[in-house]
């Protein structure tokens, strides 16, 4: 285990200086799910949601996220994405609804931040849509699932 990086040697925090890392391809894959009530994830599924799409529209608010994650996240490098895909599965034995976001760049740090950030507003988005119907819902299971590229390198969860 290495020192947390964003502190400096004083104790301070600070944004990491990436200047001197190789530009690689990155990648990271992340999951996370929300569950509701089974009427509630027949409306989603069925597209009888009052205000529309709802998996549309969560897929929309999770680019959005990852596009504006430096804005949230304090010592979050801005970067320039070259992709970003969410799918949703739904699960009827468990009533719910799983994302899992995969963004991608070409650069000097990685996007594990963006897609983590992607994943759950997608899932927020989903319980702001439903909440006027299911008010119980619960979001659970945000993890990072693979990265790819920088220094450090493949990591896949276990």
């Amino acid at each position: 285990m290495t020192d947390f990086t964003h502190f400096n040697q004083d104790g301070k925090a600070h944004m990491v200086d990436v200047g001197a890392k190789d530009s690689t391809r990155r990648v990271a894959v992340t999951t996370g799910w929300i569950s509701m009530l089974p009427e509630t994830l027949e409306k989603v599924r069925n597209g009888g949601h009052k205000k529309g799409d709802v998996l549309g529209i969560a897929r929309i608010a999770g680019i959005m996220a990852a596009k504006r994650t430096s804005d949230l996240i304090p010592l979050c490098h801005p970067l320039m994405l070259t992709h970003v895909d969410l799918e949703f599965r739904i699960d009827e034995s468990e009533n719910r609804i799983h994302c899992e976001c995969t963004v991608e760049t070409r650069g000097q740090t990685g996007v594990e931040m963006e897609a983590l950030t992607a994943t759950q507003v997608a899932l927020l988005t989903i319980y702001d849509m439903c909440k006027a119907v299911d008010r119980g819902m619960l979001m659970g299971g945000v993890c990072l699932l693979e990265k790819k590229g920088g220094k450090s390198g493949h990591w896949r969860r276990q």
